[in-house]
């Protein structure tokens, strides 16, 4: 079947309004928008005005004739054209939600090769940002010339700064209140006491003829905010198919960084390593400097991280990556072992992304599990427990791979 039916979004009909009164016109007019008007789609149903014009977008990317290619057959009609594919993309922008857009966006970069087009300064201003986009720029901000870079930061910019918006209030109480449990003391000064937890651990001991609870062990705080407590290391995987995730780890760790109670590190790598840690108070920065693409060795990178642990009982090591390993495997898995048995609490995300991964080396994940370091794919919203689970050294949330 031809038609809008090859990897785009027209699937969501829902969100673009397309659902409208009963009757088979309508259900034709869906199938019409859905087949793209082939002469093999047998709805017999023309389209005008806003259908015709949302159609004409589909079709610019999707064609008439199958998967175009980049470079090839690009009859669909945007071409490598600046002003046509600007055009586009204020027309998709006008008749679809932006979760569409971004997922049109994506598709006309793989499929028609129009990432060289994000160089030019006036097409990274119609684009909808998210962080899928976010990782095309830095795969190419080397390459941008000097009027298109400060676009490109104001871009990036705009994407973190929403990313800090939704996840860093809760990604802060999330950690505090484990830091807080974790910091917990059995025989607290009278100022330090948690007096409800006291009462909670303490109402088997109520005395009802005086109506009153006796405590037998007080329980409190010990004051975790005025020292460092824990030290969080986030060593990132920064090959091309990390993108996602190193764009969330860098606004993870600004966010871990501006709590006092914690040393957060950050490491990216590829078959070299890079420590962005002095650049953790401003995430754009830390994106800028990644390099994303290249080889990849995960026992290097371990190695460096390993070095800089001074507390092993005190410290978390996320290591996210796809695992598949350039360097020595043996080595890596010894290293992970080491840590762990000097106390390191050793956490492998696959993926750090709301897409989670969709490939990854299964033989090195089912060795760090056998190491009790099991490797899962986490989403930004999840990260938070799993990084206080790994804080207060309980069972990870690692969610059903179902």
């Amino acid at each position: 079947m031809t038609g809008h039916t090859t990897g785009h979004p027209t699937g969501h009909t829902t969100a673009t309004g397309l659902v409208g009164a009963d009757g088979a016109g309508e259900r034709l007019r869906r199938w019409r928008l859905v087949l793209g008007g082939d002469a093999a789609d047998g709805t017999g149903h023309a389209l005008s005005g806003r259908d015709a014009a949302m159609d004409g977008a589909l079709t610019a990317l999707y064609g008439k004739g199958g998967t175009p290619r980049a470079g090839r057959d690009r009859a669909a009609g945007l071409g490598a054209s600046a002003p046509a594919v600007a055009r586009w993309l204020g027309d998709i922008r006008t008749y679809f939600p932006s979760s569409v857009v971004q997922v049109m966006q994506r598709d006309a970069i793989d499929r028609l090769g129009l990432a060289t087009l994000l160089l030019e300064p006036e097409m990274l201003e119609a684009v909808e940002a998210d962080v899928h986009l976010v990782g095309t720029l830095l795969s190419l901000h080397k390459a941008m010339p000097e009027t298109t870079r400060e676009t490109a930061r104001a871009v990036v910019r705009k994407v973190v700064e929403d990313l800090e918006e939704r996840l860093a209030t809760r990604t802060r109480a999330v950690l505090t209140g484990a830091l807080d449990r974790s910091a917990r003391v059995s025989r607290p000064r009278h100022h330090d006491i948690d007096w409800n937890r006291t009462i909670a651990a303490n109402l088997k001991h109520y005395l009802p003829e005086h109506r009153t609870v006796v405590p037998k062990r007080l329980v409190g705080y010990g004051r975790a905010s005025r020292s460092v407590k824990k030290e969080v290391v986030l060593c990132v995987d920064q090959s091309g198919s990390m993108a996602a995730s190193v764009v969330y780890a860098s606004v993870f760790g600004a966010v871990l960084a501006s709590m006092r109670a914690i040393e957060t590190r950050l490491v990216v790598f590829d078959t070299t390593v890079v420590d962005l840690t002095d650049q953790l108070d401003d995430p754009v920065d830390v994106l800028f400097g990644t390099r994303l693409g290249g080889g990849t060795d995960i026992n290097r990178a371990l190695a460096y991280c390993q070095s800089r642990i001074t507390r092993p009982a005190e410290t978390v090591v996320v290591l996210i990556s796809d695992l598949y390993e350039g360097g020595i495997r043996d080595e890596m898995l010894k290293r992970v072992a080491v840590m762990k048995s000097a106390g390191v609490e050793f956490v492998t995300l696959l993926a750090l992304s709301d897409e989670g991964t969709l490939a990854y080396d299964r033989e090195h994940a089912a060795s760090l599990a056998a190491l009790g370091a099991p490797a899962f794919a986490c989403t930004p919203d999840l990260f938070p427990e799993v990084m206080a689970a790994a804080l207060e050294r309980r069972p990870l949330p690692i969610p059903d791979a179902g």
